[in-house]
């Protein structure tokens, strides 16, 4: 059975920073194209970023460039998502999602996801 886990999400400070967790069970994450998405109170889901499979290249939505990281760590077979310089208008539901594609794109074109995690940046 293969399922996302996120976790390390919660409420943070405009400034502060947070590292969101995606844990895979049930299929390796080295194999597939991984993203995070978000989705705020009546607001489509967006995009933020992904990583492709086998160490493939990176991509960032315009709106976190420069302030959130992606990364993968086989041996926990995770993905992270390092988001600095958080803003309120970060404030959603972020999600992880996986397909078996060597390239990954910033759009909702995956097979499995999470069940989502709430961030709120709040003075």
């Amino acid at each position: 059975q293969l399922q996302l886990v996120e976790s390390g999400g919660g409420l943070v400070q405009p400034g502060g920073s947070l590292r969101l967790s995606c844990a895979a069970s049930g299929f390796t994450l080295e194999y597939y194209s991984i993203a995070w998405f978000r989705q705020a109170p009546g607001k489509e889901r967006e995009a933020v970023s992904c990583i492709g499979s086998i160490g493939g290249p990176t991509n960032y939505a315009d709106s976190v460039k420069g302030r959130f990281t992606i990364s993968r760590v086989l041996a926990e077979n995770t993905v992270y998502l390092q988001m600095n310089s958080l803003k309120p208008e970060d404030t959603a539901v972020y999600y992880c999602a996986a397909v078996p594609r060597l390239r990954c794109q910033l759009l909702p074109q995956y097979d499995y996801w999470g069940q989502g995690i709430q961030v709120t940046v709040s003075s």
